[in-house]
């Protein structure tokens, strides 16, 4: 996989995410931050640019090998980290 960039520079990007729905929200915000089309990241991602639809609007059902190959493309990483102390306790509408 090759990581597709139109710019040079870094862009500075972090939202946390509890669900599906803010996961592809960020995705598809970094991707239009990167001014990649959903075909071009699907290109560089090895997936069909439907898939990337479906992770941008955070359909349960995608794998998470597909999510880790769309962020790789991306140039992003998944960091597991505990909650900030005002959103600790969980809340079952987090994940569903």
């Amino acid at each position: 996989m090759t990581t597709p960039t139109k710019t040079s520079k870094t862009l500075p990007f972090e939202m946390p995410t509890r669900a599906p729905q803010q996961l592809g929200q960020a995705i598809g915000r970094y991707r239009a931050k990167m001014q990649l089309s959903q075909a071009a990241l699907a290109k560089s991602a090895g997936v069909r640019q439907a898939t990337i639809s479906k992770v941008e609007k955070g359909i349960g059902t995608t794998e998470l090998e597909t999510i880790f190959a769309v962020c790789a493309a991306l140039g992003l990483e998944v960091v597991v980290r505990p909650r900030s102390s005002k959103t600790s306790q969980f809340r079952p509408g987090d994940f569903f």
